[in-house]
């Protein structure tokens, strides 16, 4: 089949960048696949620019181009006003073909932050969605977001995977955890604050000096600003148990995955479902996470780590302090590992897709 690929891929590299350029990837080997970068000049914020005006009429105007050729057009959608309005452009420019589109989500917060804040923005994307052959989502517990526009069985649940070169051997699993001096614990996402950065860090604060002495905690990820980077590093300077590594490369994170025993998300954001959970489970890590609703669909307390409560330091804490006492610690991260080797993995993830991708080809 034909495929008109529209999605943000890398770089930056984010969580849904990297999902997008693996499927693109993929399904390139097998098919005729026409990419538009949805990510060039966009914000975080999901505020205007004016390139990302002059980008988002050029993937508009390619896709009013490319769809009579396309036999499927695949869409992932954006949660900001301004995100959501470039894709409404991309409904109209579709016209009759939107039964031949495949809309994904992959973020959990456009319910909360986007439909119920303009309730006019939610009944017109309805009166797309409607339309669409499928709007794939990544866990059941985003199912209540489109429920009442798409039908249950137009809203697959596709679950996210973890890349196969952050796969450990059992062996190595097994020897991180055979003699630990210190506990690692590794954050490895944006650094913004709801993703729960500044919260581990209060919480490691609130550590005994005998407890954070038995602990090494590591940061990697992206700032919003160059200010708030710096704050940051001001803050841990004095810390010697603490480095922030900065934005790493697919080497240096493997490595950091690898050589960690915990790793810890602790969100208060809607997420839609952490790779960077599923990237831990496949490293043989413990895994401390809040219960968000993406979250939740993909870890359960006890069985693949420490449930937290969001935004609160002292929860953490208190995960903390079970981790450092747990002499379970290996069996739950073989758990984890097991569950990355049975249920997340990209064969699988690129299989569903495709196989939703052809149906709506045959609509």
């Amino acid at each position: 089949m034909r495929v008109l690929f529209l999605a943000p891929l890398p770089p930056p590299v984010t969580g849904h960048s990297l999902i997008s350029k693996i499927l693109l990837d993929a399904l390139a080997e097998r098919h005729r696949v026409d990419p538009v970068d949805l990510s060039v000049g966009s914000q975080h914020d999901g505020s205007v620019s004016a390139r990302r005006i002059k980008e988002v009429a050029k993937a508009v105007s390619a896709t009013a181009r490319n769809k009579r050729d396309a036999d499927v057009i695949y869409l992932t959608i954006s949660e900001t006003l301004a995100g959501n309005l470039k894709d409404l452009a991309i409904y109209l420019a579709c016209g009759h073909r939107l039964k031949n589109m495949v809309v994904h989500l992959h973020g959990g917060s456009i319910g909360r932050l986007l439909f119920e804040r303009w309730p006019i923005i939610k009944r017109v994307n309805a009166f797309f969605l409607r339309r669409v052959a499928a709007v794939v989502i990544s866990g059941p517990a985003h199912r209540g977001i489109f429920e009442d526009a798409v039908a249950p069985e137009r809203l697959p649940v596709v679950f996210n995977f973890a890349p196969d070169d952050l796969l450990v051997d059992e062996d190595v699993l097994a020897g991180k955890f055979a003699a630990v001096d210190r506990l690692k614990v590794l954050y490895l996402s944006g650094m913004a604050a709801e993703k729960g950065s500044h919260d581990l860090l209060d919480a490691y604060a609130l550590l005994e000096p005998a407890e954070r002495a038995k602990m090494q905690l590591d940061f990697a990820g992206r700032f919003d600003s160059d200010a708030d980077r710096a704050q940051f590093l001001e803050r841990i300077a004095g810390m010697s148990g603490v480095s922030y590594h900065g934005i790493v490369d697919d080497a240096r994170k493997r490595q950091l995955f690898a050589d960690s025993h915990v790793f810890c998300l602790p969100s208060s954001m809607f997420e839609g479902q952490p790779i960077s959970i599923l990237e831990a489970y496949a490293s043989g890590c413990v895994v401390i996470a809040s219960r968000q609703p993406g979250i939740r669909d993909i870890f359960t307390d006890g069985a693949n780590g420490f449930e937290v409560t969001p935004g609160d330091p002292p929860s953490i804490a208190a995960a903390l302090r079970k981790a450092l006492a747990a002499n379970d610690l290996v069996d739950i991260a073989a758990h984890n590992r097991q569950s990355a080797v049975q249920r997340y993995t990209r064969e699988r993830y690129v299989d569903e897709m495709e196989d939703i991708l052809l149906q709506a080809a045959a609509r």
